[in-house]
């Protein structure tokens, strides 16, 4: 053939059913704000894939629904310094979210442990072993994917809803019929106006109450929305409404037993069945919270956030419903290294608290945000919501406190997956700035092309790259070092599909036509296949000059080491070793 046969597949991140935005917030959370607020607002900084690689895309996506802009939406376009501490906003509330699914299997274990010590004090610290096996069946069970692990645990949590209510009626009566007086605003002043900072402090302990409705942002795309309205409106609020009345009449009355409330004011000859039902539950609450882990690390590898991980669709009609082996085990490992460091579920359970908080705060302010300067809804309305949703940040305050007897615990994890996840994203912005500042037009291919001493052999090649609207330098560098091309060779650009999966046709079967030049392009391009099939993929590393800075270095040093050790693309593609060819390449930094 006399030229280069160029084809792009790429293939768009666009929406199912309804617009980009909504899509985008399918799984919800504190990165899918964010990422919202990325496509809709010229806020540079972006995820690497994101940027300048689609410009009618991207063209279409900015101004859709948007209008003018907000004076909010100006000052984060025009400072560097609130771009990057939104950033970090969203960063922090992904790392928190992860950590919660690391304390949440480490809670539900302490917490079964003191359930059997309650009737049996003697119970030795030893016998926490037998109960790893729970938190290690746990992850075993999360590659058979969210439905089949959810049809498994539904009797449970319909057990849960059903039986622990009825306790908690038997105990209103029993101990206090008027506890439902406490639902009167009075009560509630009158307490902190009596105990002023102490009654402060208490709100700590209250946020346990509400633990679990963090991970409904994530489990957006393992469930649908309705799903979880019903449940969440019909079955587990009252559910959980009259547990903590019945556990509330009960303290009433036995003020000194707020140490092991909910086990103490079950009646003794529903002990055990409870206490089963309650075991399995809290195993429920732990699945939900690690799924809602595999969605958040899923979103981040999407958005070029933190480094490739392999990510397994479980389900062939949820795009959301996902598994990760490699994050299910490392999950695991840390579960357990919490549970032999710390071991006092109060610390643990103090750092369960500021991860909770936390995480309910940050949404809300992106969401916000959001409201603000995507939607432009009525600045009234804003602040309505502002307002009611900003007792979160009173509920955080209160809970910081506890830092010192284990909230910090979060506070390392989070800290350790930030710094993670800002390195990676340097690194591949620094990337993507050098492809874009150096890629090549088909102008410049036919050149390189050109020149004499260029070999055409036989075969059929594909080059990967990140952009679309040009080429990386690889195929240029390996043009001008191999003095060879393939006569047949597709330039291809990937891009993320919200659908579970993608079902690719063969390129030949695409190009059917009765034209004579078409058939004879067929012809060339069967031959091609016939003579050997290469994929090419750029090996970069970053040339540190004299001229960058400490920082520039560390990063970049930080950054090669994790892309050195993370996943390749190819193999995600199913593509045979032997059809792999790995070029190297120094970008300057």
């Amino acid at each position: 053939m006399a030229s280069t046969q160029c084809v792009s597949l790429a293939v768009q991140e666009a929406h199912a059913s309804s617009s980009p935005a909504r899509a985008v917030m399918s799984n919800g959370g504190t990165f899918a704000w964010y990422s919202l607020l990325c496509r809709n607002m010229n806020i540079g900084i972006l995820s690497s894939k994101q940027v300048q690689t689609n410009s009618s895309f991207s063209h279409s996506f900015l101004h859709e629904g948007t209008g003018n802009k907000s004076r909010l939406g100006f000052f984060f376009e025009r400072s560097i310094v609130a771009r990057r501490a939104l950033l970090f906003i969203a960063m922090l509330g992904t790392c928190m979210l992860i950590g919660d699914g690391i304390l949440t299997p480490t809670i539900s274990v302490l917490s079964a442990m003191e359930g059997i010590r309650a009737p049996f004090p003697s119970v030795s610290k030893s016998s926490v072993e037998a109960h790893y096996a729970v938190v290690l069946v746990l992850f075993l069970l999360q590659k058979f994917g969210t439905s089949r692990v959810s049809f498994m645990f539904s009797p449970i949590m319909g057990a849960w809803t059903l039986c622990t209510p009825l306790v908690g009626i038997y105990s209103i009566i029993q101990h206090y019929p008027s506890i439902f007086r406490a639902l009167s605003p009075h009560y509630i002043f009158h307490f902190f106006w009596r105990n002023g900072k102490e009654g402060w402090l208490l709100l700590g302990g209250t946020v346990l109450c509400i633990t679990g409705s963090e991970a409904l942002f994530a489990d957006l795309g393992h469930f649908n929305r309705s799903s979880i309205q019903i449940a969440f409106l019909l079955t587990i609020y009252p559910s959980l409404v009259l547990t903590y009345a019945g556990q509330t009449a009960y303290l009433i009355k036995n003020p000194n037993d707020h140490d092991d409330g909910f086990y103490k004011f079950i009646p003794p000859a529903m002990y055990w069945p409870i206490f089963i039902i309650a075991t399995l539950a809290a195993v429920v609450a732990s699945q939900s919270l690690i799924s809602a882990t595999f969605s958040v690390i899923k979103q981040s590898v999407v958005l070029d956030y933190f480094p490739r991980v392999k990510v397994v669709h479980t389900c062939s009609n949820k795009e959301g419903e996902v598994y990760s082996a490699e994050v299910s085990y490392i999950l695991m490992i840390l579960c357990v290294a919490v549970i032999l460091i710390f071991g006092d579920g109060k610390d643990i359970g103090n750092a369960f608290g500021v991860v909770v908080s936390l995480v309910m705060l940050i949404t809300t302010i992106l969401l916000t945000l959001v409201m603000i300067m995507i939607w432009r809804t009525p600045p009234w309305l804003v602040a309505v919501y502002f307002t009611f949703f900003t007792m979160e940040g009173v509920y955080s305050s209160a809970v910081l406190s506890k830092i010192p007897e284990g909230g910090w615990i979060p506070f390392a994890i989070s800290f350790i997956l930030a710094f993670i996840m800002f390195g990676w994203f340097y690194g591949r912005q620094k990337k993507i700035e050098y492809e874009l500042t150096h890629k090549i037009d088909l102008g410049r291919l036919g050149l390189l092309l050109s020149e004499p001493g260029i070999q055409r052999v036989p075969g059929l090649c594909f080059f990967y790259s990140n952009i679309q609207d040009g080429l990386t330098p690889i195929p240029g560098h390996y043009i001008k070092n191999m003095k060879s091309l393939h006569k047949v060779t597709i330039f291809t650009t990937l891009r993320y599909l919200l659908v579970p999966k993608v079902y690719l046709q063969n390129c030949s079967s695409c190009l059917t036509s009765e034209h004579h030049e078409v058939q004879e392009e067929i012809s060339a391009f069967e031959e091609a296949k016939r003579a050997g099939v290469v994929h090419i993929r750029g090996k970069t590393r970053f040339y540190i000059g004299k001229n960058c800075s400490w920082f520039e270095r560390s990063m970049l040093a930080f950054y090669e080491f994790m892309h050195s050790n993370c996943r390749s693309a190819l193999p995600a593609l199913g593509v045979p070793p032997p059809h792999r060819i790995e070029v190297g390449m120094l970008y300057e930094a």
